[in-house]
């Protein structure tokens, strides 16, 4: 028995000391350590998916069907390459009901998680990268408005905050969908069941259907596809903005611009979203054009709101001209709000990269909206994003189309679906070879968690610099 006053030998020192640096690189990375507990959870529900309890049929599912699964799940995208409504069982459907909820909350939780976690060792550099987690630009050198982030001191509540306001709302949603799927000639307890399923999956902006007929059964009932609209749009603006809005609701000017730019920003894109749909679509008498007038506009609306994240669709995208498909891949791309339930680069990225140019049109040095300027730093992250973005789609294209025989513009929409963790898709997931499966995962991991790892390393990595190099100007444009 070795005595603790000694010195341990080295075989136990190095060991340990490794151990040690990682855990302190943990601490002090919540993104790094975002990046562990995805990778964990979506590995713990591939191998449940992988056991025979999960399939319908009792015979288990091959791991890479249940790792696409798993990944779709945890990253709250609704892409599959099964039957999601006939091919689980009961355990099945529960394991992709309580995926979707871990991955929708992930992000919005992981910034008490890590402050209940941290802040017990280390002091407050550790909470401020803990509480940073909900707004990256806080570790930037500068103010950061409290308003837009998590307080130091409400780090603790944030995870039982965001749990009571997930619950409430999918509760609310579940029980008025209830009458609908009643009305459908659903049974009572598996009405119960589809459609708390369907709320759950409509607030995560998941997009999987409980029945193997989708959302065919109330293609006409606006009650219900209203609904849906409204949880997908109450879990795309994100947490902050729920928050802001249940605490200074009628005080709008006390809102911070990180509220008023999603707000305003997720509109135009809805409503122009549903005006550019009805103008490309209106004389294709395969989606919506021979509708009435009242519903071509209902489906314009619907599909705009879907698109951004939701994962619904009334629609075969096949038969999208292709002028509609192009706008669907741009919605895509751009997504949700920031500490959402979406995807995408988020909003404020585009609001942030559109006043740049503005300000720059102006001739003006600084970007303002809401009567506040924006900082520099604000710029150079929202142009990371979109940049790392850009190449994720870019790569995962080239590879995808090395691997099929499908068409460019099948596979762009698909990866940027993947990457958007939208769910809408072209039918290229049902075909893939077990190598595009990977692919297609992994773009799903990089689109949910990337481009919030990405904010939070650039915004950590910065340092001082005690020197400035001559300035010179190359040509742009």
């Amino acid at each position: 028995m070795l005595d603790r006053t000694e010195p341990l030998p080295r075989h136990v020192t190095v060991p340990r000391r490794r151990v040690g640096r990682i855990a302190t690189v943990l601490r002090s990375s919540p993104s790094r350590l975002a990046i562990l507990v995805f990778i964990a959870l979506i590995f713990v529900f591939t191998v449940l998916f992988m056991t025979p309890w999960a399939a319908a049929d009792r015979t288990g599912t091959g791991f890479s069907d249940a790792l696409f699964t798993a990944a779709s799940v945890v990253c709250v995208t609704g892409l599959a390459t099964v039957d999601m409504a006939t091919h689980w069982s009961v355990f099945g459907k529960v394991l992709v009901v309580i995926g979707t909820q871990i991955g929708a909350v992930g992000v919005l939780t992981f910034a008490s998680i890590l402050g209940l976690f941290v802040t017990r060792k280390l002091g407050l550099r550790a909470k401020l990268m803990a509480a940073g987690d909900s707004n990256p630009l806080r570790t930037h050198h500068g103010a950061v408005p409290e308003g837009q982030a998590v307080r130091l001191g409400e780090v603790g509540t944030l995870l039982a905050t965001v749990a009571v306001s997930t619950l409430s709302i999918e509760i609310v949603l579940g029980l008025l969908l209830l009458p609908s799927v009643l009305i459908a000639g659903i049974p009572f307890w598996t009405a119960v069941g589809d459609s708390f399923y369907y709320a759950a999956m409509a607030f995560t902006n998941t997009g999987f259907s409980p029945n193997a007929d989708g959302l065919d059964p109330f293609a006409h009932d606006y009650w219900f596809l209203s609904l849906l609209m409204l949880g997908v749009v109450a879990g795309s603006i994100g947490f902050p903005v729920i928050r802001a809005l249940t605490k200074q609701l009628r005080t709008p000017r006390r809102w911070p611009i990180h509220v008023k730019l999603t707000l305003a920003t997720s509109a135009v894109l809805l409503v122009g979203g549903a005006i550019v749909y009805t103008a490309l679509e209106a004389s294709n008498p395969t989606t919506f054009g021979e509708e009435g007038a009242g519903r071509t506009a209902f489906q314009a609306l619907f599909l705009s709101t879907m698109t951004r994240s939701g994962g619904f669709s009334l629609v075969d995208f096949d038969q999208l001209n292709g002028s509609s498909l192009l706008v669907t891949d741009m919605l895509m791309f751009i997504g949700g709000g920031s500490a959402s339930t979406a995807g995408g680069i988020k909003v404020t990225t585009l609001a942030v990269l559109f006043l740049a140019a503005v300000a720059e049109a102006r001739g003006r040095q600084s970007m303002e909206a809401f009567g506040r300027r924006i900082p520099s730093d604000v710029l150079r992250v929202a142009v990371a994003i979109v940049l790392w973005g850009a190449t994720i789609v870019a790569v995962a294209t080239v590879v995808l189309l090395q691997l099929t025989d499908d068409s460019l513009d099948r596979v762009l929409f698909e990866v940027i679906s993947a990457f958007s963790t939208s769910g809408l898709s072209s039918g290229v997931s049902a075909d893939l070879p077990e190598s595009g499966k990977y692919v297609l995962a992994a773009t799903m991991f990089l689109g949910r968690v990337g481009t919030v790892t990405i904010a939070a390393a650039l915004a950590a990595s910065q340092s001082r610099q005690l020197f400035r190099r001559p300035e010179e100007r190359p040509i742009v444009g």
